[in-house]
């Protein structure tokens, strides 16, 4: 086990890491409940029956674990709603997160900040579709959905983030030609 449990750790703790950190959006609480993956992974690893992947099944996990620890939070809508700090580097990492490399890019800055306009479910599959690169099988198999409801949400959250970039372009009085989106 302690190999396999060093394999996993390797191969897939900074995917996991920064699913958590754009699910919670707090360093602090992504390491708790990195944690808290963890242990659930070494409590059921003997159940796991290879029908999906390692990394499906991880991604499973996480999910649940972020979504048990909203539930468990009194003001978890609200903490969804609050805006990330872009001025603060609350994140510090041997390798660059999403995050630090759109502090760099105005355009991919404004689509971090349209996560915020999208529900928990649109949430989850933009950051597993989009961050994680993951496919819409094993998207659906992470989230226990089928392929057709992961289409359906991804098809809303972009419209979600469109809208929110087509606002923001709006206010800053950007033209839609500068940043390439049709509006």
């Amino acid at each position: 086990m302690d190999s396999v449990f060093d394999d996993l750790y390797k191969n897939y703790h900074q995917d996991v890491f920064q699913f958590l950190f754009y699910m919670v959006r707090n360093r602090e609480l992504a390491e708790d409940l990195m944690q808290e993956v963890y242990i659930r992974v070494l409590k059921s690893y003997e159940k796991f029956e290879g029908k999906s992947s390692e990394k499906t099944w991880l991604f499973s996990i996480a999910r649940n674990v972020a979504i048990d620890s909203f539930r468990k939070d009194k003001g978890w809508k609200q903490k969804l709603i609050e805006k990330f700090d872009w001025s603060q580097q609350q994140v510090k990492d041997d390798h660059p997160l999403p995050e630090e490399i759109a502090l760099q890019n105005e355009d991919v800055q404004m689509i971090y900040r349209g996560l915020e306009s999208c529900t928990v479910d649109q949430r989850l599959v933009i950051i597993m579709r989009y961050i994680q690169d993951m496919s819409i099988a094993e998207t659906a198999e992470s989230l226990g959905w089928t392929e057709s409801k992961v289409k359906t949400t991804q098809h809303r959250a972009l419209k979600v983030l469109k809208r929110h970039i087509v606002e923001l372009m709006n206010k800053e009085g950007m033209d839609s030609e500068e940043t390439g989106l049709e509006r």
